[in-house]
């Protein structure tokens, strides 16, 4: 995962118990010979030690030097021929020889005999230049160790941009030499230093991997303007700190302009990468219109709108930014006003902002759809196709219903069902890009908030647009996240350490009551939080995966239970009688844990429809009982399956859904 474009599979696994050696039939550099003990190393991680003894098999690679190198015209093309006697790489340039090696890691087959490769012949390239992961760094601090752990898990799963979101409302974390201030008081003791910047972008850079930093300007800048004040709309106050998203620049103070041109001037140093992103979302208009000195400015220069005023400062800022020989990257609201074409748009609102971006004949980065802090399963993400401008967001219906409570702004998140992309248009889609939000992400939280969802998108961006079986890809999905963990990721364990702290005495019981449950869904569990007060991560849905692996695969082997594979019984059983018992243990532990107080429905609703399951095994047709309660299950599903509904419904209890009443169905023939 991701998938090759092309694959030819062999009948026979090419044994390799005497390890492995790489051999460079073509001039090599440090970067790839660092990749070739990277490679090496999680082999040995992947698949274990060799045998002595023997020759190891030997992998032939060729490439030569790509002038594009790092940037989006990089030659990421390579063919990997995998047949008895010798494995052989040839890649177009030194992101093919990565990308070859990601591929071949994912091909191991352990055994008692040694390691292994599936035998294949592959030509692979990917279908978009941007696949992006994007991390908050501004509303959580994101250890540097943790960023490189990361960093590794999208080498190997082909990512190949890392939107570095700095600059916020929250916090900004850039170590600042022109504004001191910005992390002294802004940063609030967690700032990353030049040298950890430079640190995190070259390691980036040794994995094929570019970095593209946010420092987001006229909005969501309360920690700039806190430091410096002279800046602001309105000077920031209590009101403000408690509504960390809403205070803006002064956009016709000309002293604006000045700092916002030394402040990226200054990180230009750091991060080399052509592109920057000047986020440019979320603006309040009351920033603006409750300020009559720049209401006088807005009518002396003939702006009618708020939104007047800040395309004339984000054209300002997109001239600056060239001048200093960079491309501006911005969220999709900048797309509603003339810029320059060449401004990359990032659709999030909504995927008919792919269209009219690319209409208005701007590059674009897709992220509609894959808003990781969302907390869709992987395959509602998977399901989205960047080039599908109807695929994500609001029907009317659902729009009207939230429209008390969101005014006209509910219309960006709103589908247009009439729009289209055309193929010239098609090829201005740059690619993907998932964010993930830290408003309730803490740094120990991250690996497996991203992952192994982030696997799923990385299919996406990569692979061509026909390899889209959903069923297919969750098969898939656990053996990918084992492979990244074992490489070093710490998504599976810091889960673990997670669960633990809600019980520490016993953690058993909570870890079954998560594998078979998710947390609610389009921010509902975020709507429960007071603004402006720190996240405390302290409930199972806070720690609870979007992706209930066990869950799923459970309601995979019950269909296949119904389809006729009766041998399955006692596998179902079992898994049914361990979430139906675990209801005594989570009581027992609730009273004496109040924090779990909030699972028990949760976990009554497991005993049930365990109960239901084992009833179907034995041959029991289900009771009315029954059927209330699978509606149920419905219902809560119901209440956090769009934007709409997670705004105007009741969550269930503890905010937790319960994953497995598509099995029980099956089981029961319903």
């Amino acid at each position: 995962m991701p998938m090759p474009r092309s694959v030819v599979w062999h009948d026979a696994a090419i044994a390799a118990p005497h390890g492995v050696t790489i051999v460079w039939d073509a001039e090599r550099s440090p970067l790839l010979d660092q990749a070739g003990q990277r490679f090496l190393t999680r082999l040995v991680a992947l698949g274990g030690s060799a045998r002595d003894g023997g020759p190891p098999l030997t992998v032939h690679v060729t490439t030569r030097h790509d002038p594009s190198f790092l940037t989006l015209a990089a030659r990421e093309h390579y063919t990997l021929d995998v047949q008895p006697g010798a494995i052989r790489i040839a890649a177009d340039g030194e992101t093919g020889v990565l990308r070859a090696f990601a591929t071949l890691l994912q091909m191991i087959q352990r055994g008692p005999g040694g390691v292994s490769f599936a035998g294949a012949s592959i030509d692979d390239a990917p279908r978009f230049a941007w696949r992006g992961s994007m991390v908050d760094s501004a509303r959580h601090f994101m250890q540097v160790a943790t960023l490189k752990r990361h960093l590794d898990a999208m080498e190997m799963t082909k990512l190949n941009v890392l939107h570095w979101h700095l600059s916020d409302g929250a916090a900004f974390r850039i170590e600042s030499l022109r504004f001191p201030r910005l992390q002294a008081v802004g940063g609030h003791g967690e700032v990353y230093t030049r040298a950890q910047i430079r640190d995190i972008v070259a390691y980036a850079r040794d994995r094929g991997i570019r970095v593209v930093p946010e420092i987001d300007v006229p909005g969501h800048t309360l920690a700039i303007l806190q430091a410096y004040p002279a800046l602001a709309a309105h000077t920031p106050d209590d009101a403000d700190a408690r509504h960390a998203n809403l205070p803006a620049m002064d956009p016709t103070n000309p002293a604006t302009l000045t700092f916002v041109t030394q402040l990226f001037a200054e990180t230009e140093s750091l991060f080399p990468d052509r592109y920057v992103h000047a986020g440019g979302d979320e603006v309040q208009p009351k920033q603006w219109t409750g300020n009559p000195a720049i209401m006088a400015f807005m009518k002396a220069h003939g702006l009618a709108t708020p939104q007047a005023l800040q395309a004339t400062f984000t054209n300002a800022v997109a001239a600056m930014l060239s001048r200093q020989g960079k491309i501006m990257i911005a969220w999709d609201e900048v797309s509603e006003s003339p810029l320059p074409r060449d401004v990359v748009v990032q659709a999030w609102r909504s995927s008919k902002f792919v269209a009219s971006a690319t209409a208005a004949g701007h590059p674009v980065i897709v992220s509609a759809g894959y808003y990781l802090d969302l907390l869709q399963p992987s395959a509602d993400l998977y399901a989205v196709d960047p080039l599908d401008p109807r695929a994500s967001g609001l029907t009317q219906a659902q729009a009207d219903r939230i429209r008390g409570k969101m005014g006209p702004l509910v219309d960006a998140f709103t589908r247009d069902p009439t729009a289209t992309l055309s193929s010239a248009q098609a090829t201005l889609v740059l690619g993907g890009e998932a964010p993930l939000w830290a408003e309730i992400v803490s740094d120990a939280m991250m690996e497996y908030r991203m992952w192994p969802r982030m696997a799923a998108l990385a299919e996406r961006f990569w692979s061509p647009a026909t390899q889209a079986d959903t069923a297919d890809m969750l098969d898939r999905l656990p053996a990918i996240e084992d492979t990244l963990c074992r490489a070093g990721l710490q998504a599976d364990a810091n889960h673990a350490r997670e669960i633990a702290l809600l019980s520490p005495d016993r953690p058993d019981p909570i870890r079954i009551l998560a594998d078979a449950t998710s947390p609610v869904r389009y921010y509902a569990h975020n709507l429960h939080r007071p603004a402006g007060q720190p996240a405390v991560l302290d409930t199972l849905a806070d720690v609870a995966q979007p992706d209930a692996l066990a869950a799923v695969r459970f309601n995979r082997l019950a269909v296949a239970y119904r389809a006729g594979d009766h041998a399955l019984a006692p596998q179902l059983r079992a898994q049914l009688t361990q979430w139906h018992d675990n209801d005594d243990a989570i009581r027992a532990l609730a009273a004496s844990h109040p924090a779990l107080q909030n699972t028990l429905m949760a976990s009554a609703a497991l005993r049930d429809l365990a109960q239901v399951g084992l009833d179907a095994l034995a041959g029991h047709a289900p009771t009315p009982q029954a059927h209330a309660l699978l509606a149920r299950m419905d219902a809560d599903h119901a209440a956090s399956a769009n934007m709409s509904a997670s705004m105007t419904s009741a969550q269930p209890a503890g905010d937790l859904l319960v994953e497995i009443a598509p099995g029980i169905r099956a089981l029961a023939g319903l």
